[in-house]
């Protein structure tokens, strides 16, 4: 078998391994919620939820709670997708999250936020059809962050907030070269925030997540250890809302994601010549912007909200070949919400989203294509006391 064919398979499955299509913005879930959903995540400069923790935990201090708030609720993911026409067989993911934030006094707000932000799997039954026989790849990921974050209001205009993101990483993988099993390791980072009341009607956000490092995956070959770092990115949001009339919102948020930082180049180490490791995975991820605009109108009890967001995919043409197992591409998503006051301490919500179908044909090597659409459905419920 071509032994550049076999390094590109591997780095390929690696690659699916660690990044698989759940994700919307690259491999970063834009919304934890359904109500952040809803708004296509636009979200920086006026929390929808408690899930605001793991988004600007400064957005604590803005949900009007009198004691306590408590969101639950989970998410699942359809992304069928293609690897050279080759559909994967697994194309259904179920995201839990759940925040809670407690009004310590006038200005002191505890809060805490778990939720899955990447992974879940692929299983495409021959990723590479001119290879002999069938390159399955058979894959689990699943990251997981915990993050415990209190918001401070400094005056009548702004607040400040942190968190402790603690991350932990599982995975596991199977190829026709080689099998590595389940392993878990954690990461740590940290997200400050900030949101400002200009006037009224308008006030921004900003938000700052630092990359989360995580240890390095290690296991164990016949032939000796194989190991390699593989962190989630940092990333910078600035937002601004605007009310122009009560019980309507406008929210923009524009994004960066650095990319480059973390998934450009990883090196590999392999002391024991395990088969079929390469010794660096040439990924080369570009840094993303995105765009994101949501509009919330509440009538009554019930609101509805619209919202749409674009990033344009870190993998360019020119990387196809070296990511064949990620299909990370989509671009433009647009979203629609519903929510609902039940009482006076419980309400719910609900959101979907679809992300348009994008193919990417390789410029560079053999003309491998990846293709991929999205479709998912958030559901949340609220207690308020």
């Amino acid at each position: 078998m071509n032994k550049k064919l076999v390094a590109t398979a591997v780095s390929t499955a690696l690659f699916a391994w660690a990044h698989n299509a759940h994700a919307t913005n690259g491999d970063q879930m834009f919304a934890m919620s359904a109500a952040q959903a809803g708004m296509g995540g636009a979200t920086v400069a006026q929390a929808q939820d408690a899930a605001t923790v793991l988004v600007n935990p400064a957005g604590m201090a803005d949900l009007g709670i009198k004691d306590v708030r408590m969101d639950l609720g989970f998410g699942l993911l359809n992304p069928p997708r293609e690897v050279n026409g080759q559909e994967s067989d697994s194309n259904w993911y179920m995201m839990p999250t759940g925040a809670a934030v407690f009004n310590v006094n006038d200005r002191l707000f505890l809060g805490m936020g778990l939720g899955g932000v990447s992974g879940m799997g692929v299983n495409v039954p021959d990723h590479l059809v001119g290879m002999a026989n069938n390159q399955v790849i058979a894959t689990t990921k699943a990251v997981f962050r915990f993050s415990p974050a209190a918001a401070y209001k400094v005056n009548d205009a702004l607040t400040l907030g942190a968190s402790l993101n603690i991350a932990n990483q599982s995975m596991a993988l199977t190829m026709p070269a080689f099998s590595l099993p389940q392993n878990q390791q954690f990461g740590f980072g940290a997200t400050l925030g900030a949101i400002y009341k200009i006037n009224p009607k308008l006030q921004a956000g900003l938000s700052y997540a630092s990359k989360t490092d995580i240890a390095k995956m290690e296991y164990n070959t016949l032939n000796g250890p194989v190991s390699f770092d593989m962190d989630m990115p940092a990333s910078l949001a600035l937002g601004l809302s605007f009310k122009p009339m009560p019980g309507l919102q406008v929210e923009f948020d524009v994004k960066r994601i650095y990319f480059s930082d973390v998934m450009n180049r990883i090196s590999v180490s392999n002391p024991g010549g395990t088969a079929g490791i390469p010794p660096a995975l040439a990924f080369g991820w570009d840094d993303q912007t995105v765009y994101a605009i949501g509009v919330k109108k509440d009538m009554g009890p019930m609101a509805v909200s619209v919202g749409y967001n674009y990033g344009k995919s870190p993998i360019g043409r020119e990387d196809v070949n070296a990511n064949l197992g990620s299909t990370a591409i989509v671009e433009h998503h647009l979203s629609f919400g519903l929510a609902r006051k039940f009482s006076d301490k419980v309400s719910g919500s609900f959101a979907y989203t679809h992300a348009f179908e994008n193919d990417m044909t390789a410029s560079v090597g053999p003309a491998n294509t990846i293709k991929i659409n999205q479709n998912q459905y958030n559901v949340n419920i609220s207690y308020a006391f």
